[in-house]
């Protein structure tokens, strides 16, 4: 629980320094650019509609049971109603190519190079970590598209009809659902079985939990909910990168005390 609240190990401080880190650095730019800006415009559209035709509707009906706090509910409501369609809309438009191409110039860019190179080309010339990224050697995704998540994020929907606890159950039981998924890509890169990742993923649940409610309620903000899925995925580099750090720093020490590493699955 401390690691939570630690900020030299909270996780869920990497989607906001991801957007820190997307706005100061200039080769990640044009990722955004070539493909997201028409689907921005197609976002917008999407929660204007929610927002035109459903939102009052679904405000009487929540304040047959919530009173005054139907107009807060109800707009988280319309709000996760969009992400999920939005969300559809990413698998559309094949935006998790340009995440995959995020994520691995990230990791680039912080000297992680070695890893990024069992999945991918990277060119020697010189230049942004965007532009020597060459084509995938291996599969590369960054989230796998799943039914499942996208229906289990309906079913939680019904949580914001509960008063005051509904709708921070509802953001942290999908947090904690889709938190792991921003690792999808980096599991990949380290070659781990299924039992691997899973074991990963049970060690640091905690910090994959808050990671994935600040990355949601990031995505719930119109009309940059795509915009901020992107710097989302730079913060996810950035932490893995950080834990790359430390898995080399756990391999170098036992070499210098003189005793054997085992490289353990559990990140």
């Amino acid at each position: 629980m401390a690691q939570a609240w630690n900020l030299d190990r909270a996780a869920w401080l990497y989607p906001l320094r991801g957007i820190h880190y997307f706005a100061t650095h200039r080769f990640l730019w044009p990722l955004f650019k070539a493909r997201l800006v028409p689907i921005v415009l197609l976002s917008t559209f999407v929660y204007f509609l929610l927002f035109f035709f459903t939102y009052l509707p679904q405000v009487a009906f929540l304040a047959l049971f919530q009173g005054w706090g139907a107009w807060i509910n109800g707009a988280f409501l319309v709000l996760g109603e969009g992400a999920a369609i939005v969300a559809t809309l990413f698998e559309a438009f094949f935006v998790d190519e340009t995440l995959v191409d995020i994520f691995d110039s990230v990791l680039v860019n912080e000297g992680q190079e070695q890893l990024v190179l069992v999945s991918r080309v990277i060119y020697p010339e010189p230049g942004d970590p965007a532009s020597r990224l060459g084509t995938p050697t291996t599969s590369a995704v960054y989230s796998p598209f799943s039914f499942r998540q996208i229906i289990e994020f309906i079913v939680l929907l019904p949580l914001n009809f509960i008063p005051v606890a509904g709708t921070p159950m509802f953001l942290v039981l999908t947090g904690y659902r889709a938190g792991p998924f921003h690792h999808w890509r980096y599991f990949q890169l380290l070659e781990f079985t299924k039992q691997e990742r899973k074991a990963s993923v049970r060690r640091r649940q905690l910090q994959y939990t808050t990671f994935g409610t600040v990355a949601l309620l990031l995505q719930l903000v119109p009309p940059f909910s795509m915009l901020f899925l992107m710097t989302t995925a730079t913060g996810a580099a950035l932490w893995a990168s950080d834990l790359e750090c430390k898995r080399q720093e756990a391999r170098q020490q036992p070499a210098r005390l003189g005793g054997r590493y085992r490289d353990s699955p559990a990140v």
